[in-house]
């Protein structure tokens, strides 16, 4: 199978280059193409034409195509549907804030951490992304939205720690200087908790920014929300976030969707404060999104709302996540499993 012309780092195009006994400089010129989401060689203007024919004999150079580009009316949001190689499909939601636009990534098309509140869980796992593909939703992404994307978080489809190897591979070739050269504080990174690849994460003391899907302040309710990931208690997973901010000396986020009458209550909150007392930490709070044959109901705004205001009075710094893209269905997976069905008919 080829390599996906993405996945290549300068080194692999500048070693091509010497196999193929090529100028040294054709490797600048092929990698800055790339880079900037030319992944088509009728494209790349000053390469000759024999060399694209030899690009396109030894690479996939059609590894990810846009079959659907849903654009918001209410914000301007935009979903990407990409069609890989293989047949997988995966979702990739550009956001327009004032600082620039932010990109969410799939690390996986599918998921399989099994969370019951989930549309990704409901549709499948096919596979893990490789680094080039993670790379690709930004920058493919970039190019067809005509500008830079200025921020990055890995909190789409997939649990990005399932993919670890991958991942870090993602971040290096989006840190290249030579390449897209997003700094390592544009990125986020957000895991259900994986304890041990946290621990291996921590110990490359990155400037990324970590995430935790949290969603529930105890052990028991976790099991009922999450339970692959439960599988850690809840006080190692918290031990372990301790180790990444002492290390690192970054904020933590934990993402906390609420549902109605089942993790917004008081008492939550009240659990929530105590086990994270003393931690550098931001809690993002989420109005969870519905989805047909979800048994969990979206929480009510003034709920919501006596929740945050509950932690905030307790010492936790908390927000509500803004919506974006509501009518386009932004949140990650709710069009994937019906698109693949489509596509395989």
């Amino acid at each position: 199978m080829k390599k996906f012309c993405l996945d290549l780092t300068l080194e692999d195009v500048k070693a091509w280059c010497v196999e193929k006994k090529l100028p040294a400089f054709r490797a600048g010129q092929i990698y800055k193409w790339l880079s900037s989401g030319v992944i088509d060689t009728e494209e790349m203007t000053n390469i000759p034409k024999n060399i694209r024919e030899q690009l396109n004999e030894d690479f996939s150079m059609d590894g990810m195509k846009v079959i659907h580009k849903f654009v918001s009316e209410i914000d301007g949001t935009t979903k990407f549907v990409y069609l890989l190689g293989d047949g997988n499909i995966i979702e990739t939601v550009v956001m327009r804030y004032k600082t620039g636009l932010s990109v969410c990534i799939s690390s996986q098309a599918g998921c399989k951490m099994g969370c019951t509140f989930c549309a990704s869980a409901k549709a499948g796992f096919g596979r893990s992304l490789t680094s080039g593909e993670m790379l690709g939703q930004v920058i493919l992404s970039g190019k067809n939205m005509g500008e830079k994307i200025h921020n990055v978080v890995v909190m789409g489809i997939g649990e990005p720690f399932d993919n670890y190897d991958n991942l870090i591979g993602f971040i290096k070739l989006a840190n290249n200087p030579d390449g897209l050269n997003l700094g390592a504080r544009h990125i986020t990174v957000s895991t259900c908790g994986l304890i041990e690849r946290i621990k291996e994460f921590t110990a490359l003391r990155l400037q990324v920014n970590l995430a935790i899907s949290l969603h529930a302040p105890n052990d028991e309710l976790r099991r009922q929300l999450m339970p692959v990931p439960a599988h850690y208690p809840l006080k190692d997973l918290i031990a372990v976030c301790r180790d990444y901010v002492n290390a690192t000396g970054r904020r933590i986020t934990f993402e906390y969707s609420l549902f109605d009458e089942l993790n917004d209550t008081i008492a939550c909150a009240g659990e929530l404060a105590r086990l994270l007392k003393g931690l550098n930490c931001h809690i993002n709070l989420i109005a969870a999104n519905e989805f047909p044959g979800s048994p969990y109901k979206r929480c009510r705004p003034k709920r919501i709302e006596v929740f945050r205001k509950e932690l905030e009075r307790l010492g936790l710094n908390a927000t509500l996540r803004r919506e974006m893209g509501t009518d386009i269905m932004a949140a990650c997976g709710q069009l994937r499993r019906g698109i693949e069905e489509e596509t395989k008919c």
